[in-house]
C-alpha cells in the first residue's frame, strides 16, 4: 500500500517551495494584469481563471514539471488574455465573438419566459436580483438584464416629478441603456 500521511521529505520540501514560488507568480501577474482579472468573470475570463488555477496546481504537484514550464505556461495565458481582451475592447465584432451579449429578461412588468429559458434563469433568481437592489413592486422596474458577466442588472423605472402636486409620474421613455437591447 502507498504512503497515505508521509512519502518523502524531499517531495515535500519540493512541494512546499513551488506553491511558494507559483503563489507569488500568481500574485503578481494578476496585479499587473489589473482589475481584469479580480472583477466579474465572463466566460472568457473565467474558463482562463481555471485554466491558470490548474497550471499552477500541476506545476505544484507534478515532480516532472519544472517550475519554469508552469510559469512559462501561465504567464503565456495571461498575456493571451490581455491580448484577446485588448483586441476585444477595440472591434465589436471580435468581441461579440468570444463575451456573450447581454440580454432583457424582465420588460415593464413582465417576465420574459423565452429568454429565460434561453439563459436558463428562473423567476426566484429574477425575483432574488430585485431583492438584493431593495425592489419589491414589479411596477417599479423597467427592466432586468442577464448581463455578459451572469449578473443581473436591475434598472428601475425612470420618474418625473410633477410639479404641481409633488407625486410621481411614470416617464414612459425607454432606458437608454434598453433601447440596444431590444
Amino acid at each position: 500500500m502507498e504512503t497515505v500521511f508521509f512519502d518523502n521529505i524531499d517531495k515535500l520540501g519540493r512541494i512546499v517551495l513551488t506553491t511558494v514560488m507559483v503563489y507569488v507568480l500568481i500574485v503578481l501577474v494578476t496585479k499587473a494584469s489589473g482589475k481584469r482579472s479580480t472583477s466579474q468573470l465572463n466566460n472568457f475570463d473565467w474558463i482562463v481563471t481555471v485554466m491558470i488555477g490548474s497550471l499552477g496546481a500541476s506545476t505544484i504537484l507534478l515532480k516532472n514539471i519544472p517550475f519554469i514550464e508552469g510559469a512559462s505556461s501561465i504567464l503565456v495565458l495571461y498575456l493571451l488574455q490581455f491580448l484577446i481582451t485588448k483586441y476585444a475592447s477595440i472591434s465589436p465584432q471580435f468581441s461579440s465573438v468570444i463575451l456573450s451579449d447581454p440580454r432583457i429578461v424582465f420588460y415593464q412588468g413582465q417576465f420574459l419566459p423565452e429568454a429565460m429559458r434561453a439563459e436558463r434563469l428562473t423567476r426566484q433568481e429574477i425575483e432574488c436580483a430585485m431583492r438584493a437592489e431593495g425592489v419589491n413592486n414589479f411596477d417599479d422596474i423597467e427592466a432586468i438584464v442577464f448581463e455578459s458577466d451572469a449578473k443581473l442588472s436591475v434598472i428601475p423605472k425612470q420618474r418625473q416629478a410633477d410639479t404641481s402636486d409633488d407625486e410621481q409620474d411614470v416617464d414612459h421613455s425607454v432606458s437608454e441603456t434598453i433601447t440596444p437591447l431590444m
